[in-house]
């Protein structure tokens, strides 16, 4: 009948349980982290330590409990902002962050969630992110199952907030069972309902572009068995971030239905299975250049995970995890395809993915021993085709593209194909605690063949050092890892060659496809306790990576398609700086900056919006400095709550306008968007500049660099500095009940307005604005 209670305050998770009359207790599903545990029965003495979680070997802890006033005890109670121990940096989020953060942006919630908890995390549009200098190169751990395809709404339809106990967001020094995308790392626990009573929720919102959604889940389980299910539909009007201010043809739905099934039929195994079914569908946005366009796209995923584990003895343990995973994307053009402008395209591709996750690990004494294996495929099947409807189109920088030229009776370009792409890895790990020194001795070994065929060896060696007197952790780390091509569209990328299509004609190049990356990464960092209260965490990463990718985006549509280029250098420094709840008040900022030079020549690609330096140059993922800001207050439990959150971007590097004549070429739309002006004189639809004689030009949302001084490495043009508020206020029992609490929130994004890039005619991800101020509201009920 005692009291068993687990919590984390940074994370504000918190378990319960009580003791059976053999005083014995389980706390299952457990996220990675360390914790304070702590046990009260009347008439004893409370019982505390301390608890690392780092392997699914079950953890045994054996409390005795001393009886009440027996012996005069000396408590020592640990500072409440816990210090971990551990050579790779992390951002822990859990449920209740999670379900705190304005998520409103259709389709985008983990993805937001991501940026808005993680230091050294550029955003951009339509939820996509760079992570440390690299574009999309994250993998996905749901509960041992490895996901390393683009997760956003433009590929696919990403999981939920709602399902999620919780992340582990690795940011630095991965371990070795992680491969093919490795600059982000989100190991996610996803929510059970083995051992836990009924309950559920349902939230209805409604708010600006009339979006509306429904998020419903329902946890019913016993000692043995548990079920967790999330049923999440939303529609909105502003489905895509836009290459106009206000949205034009651009309404979009989805529907998501999760289920997680947990069956432990004694304390020797367990099995739970993961299933999971998503669509979405939406309009592409227009611009006044393209008022009559009618594109669309349709992404449906499935996706089967069975997790099986078996306790040997108290040291050992065996997970296997098979799965298999499926997105279907369909592009339509318009009915009338002359309507599309510059370009109409169509395409139908299936991504699948099958395999299995292995894995044996082994706890004793100083020893936490992991051997795994991956073995894996992809599938790929592309149909696409596309034509050139743009009268005004330059084919003087894209010859290769006349024979597709619709509007004097070209014929349209057609590809089809389809190819496998074989995956095996092996991989040894132990994560060794001497005292206070930890250290991560790795080697993992990956073999990549489908297009192309790659072997690596990659050693993976890190150290933490835990200096108690001061409430310091130092850490540093060395990685070698194989970065996998990014498999959307990847048939025809390693088609096009060096330069992309538009360069080429098709079919010459194709004993040039994309080959997987080598990179050699070093981070360096530290944690520092500052009090009892608050905790600063800082990182130094340099990562060196031949055979670099991106994704060339065709034109503002959101087909995009893998590209290499030679080399990358990318550095640079993130830190998080956050509070334990103190009286109700909660806060923490994260801050970043990132230096991304990328080198020439380039292979694959389809069409580039804008001239690229063959040399060095600064990519889009490069940006000076970007924070976050967070701040929240709740009183009580379950009371009235009010929060507000800050970002600043300083703006991506955005290389199409390099100078006035650059801005001078553009249209009147797109000198509308940049806000070009010379003198008292600003562009508008209506009136486009086409001179400038006073030499007193600039532009409000891009930063065009000076007569004479663009250096696509030292100088590039960027998109202009914005800060963003948000605000939220909301109570989590409207009329303080007990058995079904009604909850209210009412959340306002880009509270001031601000008009904003986050690109512009970009090679890599076209023209879009940041989202207008959006208000949200959303009425629940919870039991």
């Amino acid at each position: 009948g005692a009291t068993v209670t687990l919590e984390n305050s940074n994370t504000n998770y918190t378990r319960t349980v009580k003791t059976g009359t053999d005083g014995k207790f389980r706390l299952v599903n457990v996220p990675p982290n360390t914790y304070q545990i702590q046990i009260l029965s009347p008439g004893f003495q409370k019982y505390e330590r301390q608890v690392d979680v780092r392997t699914n070997v079950p953890i045994q802890l054996n409390a005795k409990l001393a009886l009440g006033n027996a012996s005069e005890v000396v408590e020592v109670t640990a500072p409440p902002n816990e210090l971990e121990n551990v050579p790779s940096p992390h951002t822990d989020v859990g449920q209740s962050m999670l379900s705190s953060l304005p998520l409103s942006a259709t389709d985008s919630g983990l993805s937001n969630a991501i940026i808005l908890t993680t230091g050294g995390v550029v955003a951009d549009s339509n939820g996509f992110f760079h992570p440390q200098g690299d574009h999309g190169e994250v993998s996905y751990m749901v509960d041992g199952q490895p996901i390393t395809d683009q997760q956003n709404k433009a590929f696919s339809t990403e999981l939920p907030t709602n399902v999620f106990q919780s992340m582990e967001l690795i940011t630095a020094s991965p371990q070795a069972q992680y491969g093919e995308k490795t600059s982000l790392v989100v190991n996610a626990v996803t929510r059970s309902g083995l051992g836990q009573k009924p309950s559920g929720s349902l939230d209805l919102s409604y708010g600006s572009f009339g979006t509306a959604s429904e998020n419903a889940t329902y946890t019913l389980g016993g000692a043995k068995w548990g079920n967790f299910t999330a049923v999440d539909t939303s529609r909105s009007g502003r489905f895509l971030d836009t290459p106009e201010f206000w949205p034009m043809h651009d309404v979009g739905n989805s529907e998501i239905v999760f289920d997680r099934i947990d069956y432990q039929p004694d304390q020797w195994d367990s099995v739970h299975l993961n299933l999971y079914g998503a669509r979405n569908w939406f309009q592409v946005p227009n611009t006044y250049d393209q008022p009559l366009q009618d594109q669309r796209q349709q992404a449906t995923t499935l996706d089967a995970s069975l997790s099986y584990q078996h306790v040997f003895n108290p040291t050992t343990l065996l997970s296997v995890v098979p799965y298999f995973r499926q997105d279907h994307v369909q592009y339509f053009p318009s009915p009338d395809r002359f309507n599309d402008s510059p370009a109409t395209v169509a395409e139908d591709r299936h991504l699948t993915d099958w395999g299995a996750h292995i894995d044996l690990s082994y706890v004793k004494g100083i020893h936490n021993i992991s051997f795994g294996t991956e073995l894996m495929q992809h599938r790929l099947n592309e149909n696409f085709n596309f034509g050139i409807t743009s009268p005004a189109f330059d084919f003087s920088a894209s010859p290769s593209l006349l024979p597709y030229d619709r509007i004097n009776g070209g014929s349209l370009f057609l590809f089809t194909g389809s190819a496998n792409v074989n995956e095996q890895a092996v991989y040894a790990q132990d994560q060794m605690t001497l005292k206070n020194l930890t250290l991560n001795l790795g080697l993992r070994f990956d073999h990549y063949g489908g297009l192309s065929t790659a072997k690596v060896a990659e050693p993976r060696l890190g150290f933490s050092y835990l200096i108690k007197q001061t409430g310091t952790v130092i850490r540093g780390s060395y990685d070698r890892t194989m970065e996998t091509p990014y498999n959307e569209n990847l048939i025809l990328s390693s088609e096009t060659g060096s330069g992309g299509l538009a360069s080429n004609i098709f079919g010459a190049y194709g004993d040039h496809p994309l080959k997987p990356g080598r990179r050699n990464e070093f981070d360096t960092g530290f944690q520092q306790t500052l009090g009892r209260y608050v905790q600063l965490d800082a990182n130094y990463f340099w990562k060196y990576t031949n055979n670099a990718f991106d994704f060339d985006a065709l034109f503002n549509t959101p087909l995009v398609f893998p590209i290499e280029w030679q080399k990358s250098k990318i550095d640079g420094v993130s830190a998080r700086i956050s509070t334990i709840s103190i009286h109700g008040f909660q806060a923490y900022t994260t801050l970043g900056h990132t230096r991304a030079r990328f080198f020439g020549p380039e292979t694959g690609g389809l069409i580039f919006n804008s001239p690229l330096d063959t040399g060095v140059f600064r990519i889009d993922h490069d940006q000076v400095y970007q924070q976050t800001g967070y701040l929240r207050y709740q009183h009580g439990k379950d009371g009235f709550w009010a929060q507000f959150i800050w970002r600043f971007d300083s703006g991506e590097v955005a290389g199409s306008v390099t100078d006035l004549a650059d801005a001078l070429a553009l249209d009147a739309d797109q000198q509308a968007a940049i806000g070009l002006y010379c003198g008292s004189d600003h562009a508008t639809l209506t009136y486009p500049i086409t001179a400038c004689p006073s030499g007193n030009y600039g532009a409000t949302r891009l930063n065009i660099p000076a007569h004479g001084t663009y250096n696509p490495d030292h100088n590039p043009p960027r998109i202009a500095p914005r800060n963003t508020f948000d605000v939220g206020i909301g109570t989590d029992n409207l009329f303080h009940t007990e058995k079904v609490k009604t909850t209210l929130r009412v959340t306002v994004e880009n509270l001031t307005n601000t008009v904003a890039l986050y690109n512009f005619l970009s090679t890599f991800s076209g023209t879009h604005f940041v989202t207008p101020r959006t208000y949200m509201a959303t009425l629940g009920w919870a039991f």
